[in-house]
């Protein structure tokens, strides 16, 4: 057997049928470690679904994996101890005063010097503690005009007009990046993806400068008769390949032109010059070798762009007006203007032509890209204040929460001592004149609904809904009071979450268990009135029905009255009554059979008799009644049976009493008439004892 030596003297309590360490002096975080798992009332809990600050579990959560272990609580545990120079502040209220924080080492150093930054901006003394509060607002933390180590640089951060109008050109060309502060600023890539842009376009001007006779073999007007050609380019070259076609073999001249019957379809409409129809006709007939006639036998959806492309491109190039044009002229003119298309096409596609080629000559030329690479290369250097910022940011959670998950995971002194609610407690839910406390978020309720009626409790699932939120699904277990009225569908409550605010609660799922020993008591006799209430309605639902289905058809002939029928029934009730009254009378006979004491012996033993099955069967599941099942359904590793026993389970659940002091009048105007029928049955029960008392102590005694 292995032991374990401790040098940390631990205290425990006991709460729940187990005993838990408590967590209470800076010496119980440094010796957490040496705390046996065995010990831990939890090994793992979720990061979601919790009454905990998320930004704080996923801090702690090293994996990622949606868990808190036992490895990373220690590891928070131990951290803090490092990181804090007085350890009795992680028990003090919210809120990490700079003196606390160690500065012995070089992180602890870069920590304080961040704490007394955020003191600054904040606008604290150096005696004012931080809150969480102060460093969520990256807007005052991170400001514009001072380095932030994120590698983004904005137009703030340099009184240089130029350097600020360069950064413009920039945002507007490239787009922006996100600073920590809030703002647009560049960075190294957006700075290196326009200067490689601006290089790229003056290159690209320098080619035609290079070139620029070869380019443009029309001067000016290069560009709009590279715009004619391209227009009917296309439809040109279609019309060479069909004549060589058919110079290759004449057999294909026929189908190579239009057939008559495609004319048929124009025949009963309006033809327009541009109709697309005629547009996909070739552009001349089709013969063999054929050169393209520029005035004569066009197709009219071609005939103007054929006319701007003599105009513009054919005659200036070859000097004089042109009425055809051969396919070897086409293709010296095709490739006089490929320079100028090739060019064209190798045009840079960005943003940066919209600054003009002088501004970026005098970008390229000038300093501005080498003041910009220094202006970031600064603020990358301010990273350490952001490292050291994120490392603050966990320190002041840390002070904040840590022990408190402690106090939710080493032990449950949150839900067992009761001076605050535990993280799993979502709120309270006011439902048939009580308040349950333990409720509890749940994810899946089908799910959740398969294991958690293993901890013995009575259990109510309710969907939860407010105006502008998510609805959400919660648990609750009620540990007190009378659980008959209870109904899946359509009982609402209200639910109060835990920053108070009232959800319409409507029960979706019932768990049934035993509440207390009192209710398992009288459940027996609760199951027989509810049996023959429910046997008596259905008895009268069918003859209800009979009598309307009887009703309803053909009233039939009237009958003679039999006597003998309604005789039988009449003496078959008196004899029923009469068996009635002698079982009653031989039960009352036997008791007084008996010595009066021991009559109500007698009583009691017969209502044990017919409970104590009940009560047998409710104290064995409140005894096994425990909060484990339930966190687990949700999730967690509870590592104990942290038992809910009756008292415990009072305090969970409250009543509804009057204040006291409180004044009551009993008088009820719109109370029921009392029945007569209840006095003469008690008429009737005395008479009937009366007369067996006569019998047994009178009638036979002699007379003196």
């Amino acid at each position: 057997m292995s032991t374990t030596t401790y040098t940390h003297q631990w205290r425990f309590f006991r709460s729940g049928g187990f005993d838990q360490v408590t967590i209470s002096t800076p010496a119980d975080l440094q010796h957490l470690s040496e705390l046996d798992p065995k010990l831990w009332t939890v090994l793992n809990c979720p990061t979601t679904g919790l009454e905990f600050d998320d930004a704080t579990l996923v801090m702690m959560d090293q994996d990622g994996d949606g868990q808190i272990r036992v490895p990373e609580i220690l590891a928070a545990v131990n951290w803090s101890c490092e990181r804090l120079a007085d350890l009795s502040i992680m028990f003090a209220e919210p809120g990490l005063p700079l003196a606390a924080i160690s500065d012995e080492d070089e992180l602890g150093a870069g920590i304080k010097h961040a704490a007394e930054q955020v003191l600054i901006y904040s606008n604290k003394t150096p005696q004012d503690s931080l809150q969480v509060a102060d460093l969520l607002d990256n807007t005052r933390l991170f400001a514009a005009d001072h380095f932030n180590g994120d590698g983004v640089v904005t137009p703030e951060l340099t009184a240089d007009p130029e350097l600020r109008q360069f950064m413009a050109d920039i945002m507007l060309t490239q787009g922006g990046v996100v600073d920590r502060s809030g703002g647009e600023g560049v960075d190294a890539d957006t700075l290196l993806q326009f200067i490689t842009q601006a290089q790229s376009v003056l290159d690209w001007h320098a080619a035609f400068a290079a070139s620029q006779g070869v380019l443009c073999p029309l001067a000016e007007q290069t560009a709009d008769a590279v715009a004619a050609f391209e227009t009917v380019q296309a439809k040109i070259d279609d019309y060479f390949v069909r004549c060589q076609l058919a110079a290759f073999d004449g057999r294909a001249t026929d189908n190579l032109n239009p057939a008559t019957s495609v004319y048929d379809t124009l025949a009963n409409k309006i033809v327009a010059g541009a109709d697309s129809d005629i547009a996909a006709l070739p552009l001349s007939a089709i013969a063999a070798d054929k050169a393209l006639s520029l005035t004569t036998g066009i197709n009219p959806a071609w005939a103007e762009a054929i006319k701007a492309f003599s105009d513009k491109v054919l005659t200036p190039l070859i000097g004089k007006p042109c009425t055809e044009l051969s396919y070897s002229s086409w293709q010296q003119i095709s490739a006089q203007l490929a320079a100028w298309r090739n060019w064209m096409a190798a045009r840079p596609e960005t943003a940066v032509h919209d600054l003009g080629l002088e501004r970026l000559q005098s970008i390229i030329s000038g300093e501005l890209n080498t003041q910009l690479q220094t202006l970031i290369a600064q603020d990358l250097q301010a990273c350490t204040f952001a490292d050291n910022l994120k490392a603050l940011e966990k320190l002041v959670r840390y002070q904040r929460d840590l022990v408190t998950l402690l106090r939710n995971f080493v032990c449950f002194s949150d839900f067992y001592q009761g001076k605050q609610k535990a993280i799993f407690q979502a709120g309270t839910l006011y439902i048939d004149q009580r308040s349950c406390e333990l409720v509890m978020q749940v994810g899946d309720i089908s799910r959740h609904a398969a294991m958690a009626p293993f901890s013995g409790c009575y259990l109510v699932y309710c969907t939860c809904t407010r105006q502008g939120e998510t609805p959400l699904n919660i648990v609750a277990a009620l540990t007190g009071g009378d659980v008959d009225e209870l109904m899946v569908a359509g009982r609402n409550g209200v639910f109060y979450d835990r920053k108070g605010q009232d959800w319409k609660a409507s029960v979706t799922k019932v768990v049934v268990q035993p509440v207390s020993i009192r209710q398992a008591f009288w459940s027996p006799y609760r199951r027989v009135a509810a049996f023959i209430e429910n046997q008596v309605q259905k008895f009268a639902a069918s003859r209800d029905k009979d009598i309307e289905a009887n009703t309803t058809v053909a009233a039939p002939a009237p009958s003679s009255f039999d006597i003998a029928k309604f005789a039988g029934i009449f003496a078959a009730f008196g004899l029923a009554i009469g068996a009635l009254g002698t079982a009653l009378a031989a039960v009352v006979s036997g008791l007084f059979q008996l010595a009066w004491w021991q009559i109500p012996l007698v009583l009691m033993i017969v209502l044990l008799f017919i409970s104590t099955p009940s009560m047998i069967m409710a104290y064995l599941t409140l005894r096994r009644r425990n909060l484990g099942p339930l966190l687990d359904a949700n999730g967690w590793a509870v590592n104990t049976r942290a038992r809910i026993n009756v008292p415990f389970g009072a305090a969970l659940t409250g009543l509804a009493h009057l204040p006291k002091g409180a004044k009551r009048s009993l008088r009820d105007p719109f109370a029921e008439k009392p029945s007569v029928w209840p006095y003469l049955i008690g008429l009737v029960l005395v008479v009937l004892v009366g007369w067996v008392v006569w019998q047994k102590f009178f009638a036979a005694a002699p007379l003196v």
